[in-house]
């Protein structure tokens, strides 16, 4: 159990840590150098900003029912409405840059509407986190804490770091950390409560007779 409990959670940290790499080799702007990559890696990121979102499905898992389905709608916005900004602003402004060999007006309209798009989808995101300490909260009492400062912290970070290095990748890095965290204390703990039986059943007098 135990080992299942270190499983789940490093599994719910993969997104965070994967978009932390992705960060790092992020273009710091787009122009006709950068245009073929830029375009590239954000069709790469598209499925790994929806397991982001997975791994927020999950963790509201223990959530009553009603933080756990608010949180998961919350979860779904940010999938929509993120990759919406991954497709405007990272595929359609890339391709846009390469085809015409530099930046154009019709650049900065792609970004305007990306910019929206993603701003809802990072409030989304936001949201869902808030969502998630709330669900968990109940379950893990103060142990909460490490795994909600760094979770809910870089979700506000997140509202304007995208994954630009070197605040992006921090703010990735700390979303992987907080989930990894907020995994370990929600998950029962079947470890605990087997040995406390086995316990108990040791104790237990005998009856003579």
């Amino acid at each position: 159990m135990l080992r299942s409990r270190w499983f789940l959670a490093l599994l719910v940290a993969v997104p965070g840590l994967v978009l932390a790499g992705f960060g790092v080799v992020h273009p710091s702007g787009l122009n006709a150098d950068t245009a073929g990559w830029w375009a590239t890696l954000h069709i790469i990121l598209l499925p790994a900003f929806a397991l982001l979102a997975a791994a927020q499905w999950h963790l509201l898992t223990p959530a009553p029912p009603v933080i756990r389905w608010a949180g998961r709608l919350a979860a779904f916005g940010f999938a929509a409405f993120y990759t919406g900004l991954d497709a405007v602003a990272g595929i359609a402004a890339g391709t846009v840059v390469d085809a015409q060999h530099g930046y154009s007006p019709e650049v900065g309209r792609l970004f305007a509407v990306g910019d929206a798009v993603g701003y809802a989808g990072a409030l989304s995101f936001l949201a869902g986190s808030l969502l998630v300490v709330a669900g968990v909260a109940p379950r893990a009492g103060w142990r909460v804490v490490p795994g909600a400062v760094l979770l809910v912290a870089a979700s506000v970070s997140f509202l304007d770091s995208h994954l630009f290095w070197p605040r992006g990748v921090y703010t990735m890095l700390g979303v992987a950390a907080g989930m990894f965290l907020l995994s370990y204390v929600s998950a029962p703990d079947g470890l605990g409560s087997g040995t406390a039986a086995v316990s108990s059943r040791r104790q237990r007098p005998k009856v003579l007779g």
